[in-house]
């Protein structure tokens, strides 16, 4: 105001300092003439007077009236902020109030200054009010019942009215701040109400599989069957009533369901239990009894999506062996359930077109490479030796990518090397398949269905047309871009695909009696002995790899462990802990072997043999990484501990990888999720 005063004076003054003109055009006159001197100077006299007068006249007037538009501008822009319905208020550098307008001071509910803001915004510290000109910040903030947006600006000295620079404005040390504080509150509680309104009101689609409906109607009596499949009905539709939830059945077996998102945590809090009501349904035998699975795609920006996400999902919850419930959003893949064993298929239907699917693609390649797991084991190999069979017989021109092998390896991997019935060629590094494989060959991945985990993932994306055969449950990062995939989690082994696809290739297949035992051991290994996860296919595969020359003896023999192993094996044994009365775990250092990790397995499978053991984890250091093998008999899904720890696996076999940490490290992570898992009711 002061500023604005001093320029009206000067504006006043101008005709009084613009008159020296005239006294020089006086001095010019008398230069000229006397008469034109004096009559310049009677008009400069009359100017001057002129002027002084209106400077005197009007001076005081002027003045005041611009002293009461500022005034009254003043008081007008106050009005303005009082009234503002948006909250307002001025804070010293401290965070104290020193002003606020009626909408600030209702939500306060605070009439008088000089209170700190953290007082109505506990979570706004004392640095994060902002210190520099021009500084902003945004906060959110919840104020009784309602939600806020807090604005923050600093404010220059021009920018603030007279009334608060009069205002004592210091800090604690009776400083002056340099610049005071604006908060602005903006209202959000309405549209957070209608964003959680819509967020709660969006469709998720799911579809709903029986996983064994065929299997199970062939083990039920003809007039029981329309029962059995009305329980089942009534069982799904009481509970898709209960979510308020749009259910079509679409195929005998297949339902599609639509329901509101925010029943989706209901479903997720009571892990889906459709699952084991429906499992609960059975007419007094085994056989009968039913399992089902979900697909379920959320937050999908359409409903398209939102299917083709629950399609993605229950194909994940039947490749891992079904009676589970899948969640798909967007990249990330949620489990729940999968606490009971896949049912094996009593029809071979599917392998005999997996294998006529097989025989093509293989036809239409010239070169095939064929790889397993990186570390491979016996069953991992023995796959390979019989899809090279396969490759061999068609006539194509066939690689084994295998690198370092174990013991448990070694000794069948020997045979072939010393046969002079197969090429030299046939098994190569990674390096050197990199180096041969084009973009148009075959490459056909056994006994693993993560890219990460194979020999050579680099081939993975080398090589356009892929195939995968596995037994291993489906996990998130499996291969999604195979032209074949054969994932069959109720499998016992690879070898027992394999052996399985090799009897429906055709044109008078055999393998020779080498093949056969390689693959009979795959099958014997990851079945500790015909112990583990065997069915009535199993011992077929393994009747049908017997009739062409397998030597169960010669494979006994093969697989026998030296003086030093049996001794490692018994340290690990006998420093098992015994965890929650029901879990053991123990370290195998194994420090002399030369396959750690197979020793590891082993004691994981006899740790099971102890009665009241309802799981086995062993910890195995190895090449600065911890390995971790788990197994069960049928009380515990290991396969569901695994993941939660970045590993998989079956239901009683599973395992996975630990690095940068030491063994002790691993054995607490394992400790928690299982005793969280224990409080969850999830074990």
């Amino acid at each position: 105001m002061k500023l604005g005063k001093e320029r009206l004076v000067v504006y006043l003054l101008c005709p009084l300092l613009l008159g020296a003109l005239l006294v020089i055009a006086t001095l010019g006159g008398y230069l000229i003439s006397r008469e034109a001197g004096t009559m310049c100077l009677i008009v400069t006299v009359i100017y001057y007077a002129l002027a002084l007068f209106f400077y005197f006249y009007h001076r005081t007037g002027i003045l005041r009236d611009y002293s009461d538009f500022a005034m009254d501008y003043n008081k007008a822009q106050r009005t303005v902020i009082e009234e503002m319905k948006t909250p307002y208020a001025v804070l010293n550098s401290e965070g104290t109030v020193i002003f606020s307008n009626a909408e600030f001071r209702e939500i306060s509910r605070k009439s008088h200054r000089g209170y700190s803001i953290r007082e109505l915004l506990p979570g706004v510290k004392a640095f994060s009010i902002p210190k520099q000109t021009g500084e902003e910040r945004n906060y959110r903030a919840v104020i009784g019942d309602k939600h806020f947006r807090v604005y923050m600006k600093t404010l220059s000295d021009a920018s603030i009215g007279e009334d608060l620079k009069k205002q004592k404005v210091t800090d604690s040390k009776g400083r002056r701040p340099d610049y005071p504080v604006a908060v602005f509150l903006y209202d959000e509680t309405e549209i957070r109400m209608l964003k959680q309104e819509n967020y709660e009101n969006r469709q998720i689609c799911g579809l709903l599989y029986i996983d064994n409906y065929d299997e199970v109607l062939e083990t039920v009596d003809e007039v029981k069957r329309s029962l059995l499949t009305a329980l089942v009905d009534q069982k799904i539709n009481k509970y898709m009533t209960g979510i308020n939830a749009l259910i079509k059945k679409i195929e005998k077996d297949k339902y599609f369901f639509v329901f509101q998102n925010k029943y989706l945590s209901e479903l997720t809090d009571r892990k889906f239990s459709i699952l084991e009501e429906v499992r609960s349904v059975n007419l007094g035998t085994a056989e009968s009894v039913i399992t089902v699975s979900i697909g379920l795609g959320v937050n999908a920006p359409s409903y398209a999506v939102s299917y083709e996400y629950a399609r993605a999902a229950i194909d994940l919850a039947l490749g891992r062996g079904g009676d589970q419930a899948v969640i798909k959003d967007g990249d990330n893949i949620t489990y729940y359930g999968g606490k009971s064993e896949s049912v094996e298929k009593s029809t071979r239907v599917k392998a005999r077109v997996k294998a006529h699917a097989l025989r093509e693609l293989m036809e239409a390649k010239d070169v095939i490479y064929i790889m397993g797991h990186a570390n491979s084991d016996v069953d991992a190999f023995g796959a390979c030796i019989g899809v090279y069979r396969i490759a061999k017989h068609l006539g194509k021109k066939a690689h084994v990518v295998v690198n370092e092998v174990g013991s448990s390896v070694r000794p069948m991997i020997t045979q072939f090397f010393n046969s002079t019935d197969y090429e030299e060629d046939m098994f190569i590094s990674n390096l050197k398949a990199l180096e041969l494989a084009q973009p148009e060959d075959l490459l056909v991945i056994v006994d693993v269905n993560r890219p990460s985990i194979t020999e050579c993932p680099e081939l993975v994306d080398h090589i356009h047309d892929i195939i995968v055969l596995d037994h291993h449950r489906l996990t998130t990062d499996s291969i999604d871009n195979a032209q074949l995939s054969y994932v069959e989690p109720y499998a016992s082994s690879a070898c027992e695909l394999v052996a399985e696809i090799l009897q429906y290739i055709g044109d008078g297949l055999k393998i020779r009696p080498l093949e056969a035992e390689a693959m009979y051991a795959g099958i014997m290994i990851d079945t500790n002995n015909f112990l583990t996860k065997t069915g009535v296919r199993t011992f077929e595969a393994a009747a049908f790899l017997r009739r062409n020359g397998a030597d169960i003896t010669k494979i006994r023999k093969a697989f026998r462990m030296d003086m030093n192993e049996y001794l490692e094996k018994a340290k690990a044994i006998a420093g098992t802990e015994i965890y929650l009365d029901s879990f053991a775990l123990a370290i195998c250092e194994a420090e002399n072997v030369e396959s750690p990790t197979v020793l590891g397995a082993q004691v994981a499978n006899d740790l099971m043999e102890i009665n009241g053991i309802r799981a086995s984890f062993v910890f195995t250091p190895y090449k600065d990484k911890i390995y971790v093998s788990a197994r069960s008999v049928d009380e515990v899904n290991v396969q569901v501990v695994m993941e939660k720890l970045g590993g998989g696996g079956h239901m009683t076999v599973a395992g996975t990888q630990f690095t940068d940490i030491d063994a002790e490290e691993a054995v607490r992570r394992v400790k928690a999720v299982l005793y969280s898992m224990q409080r969850g009711g999830e074990l």
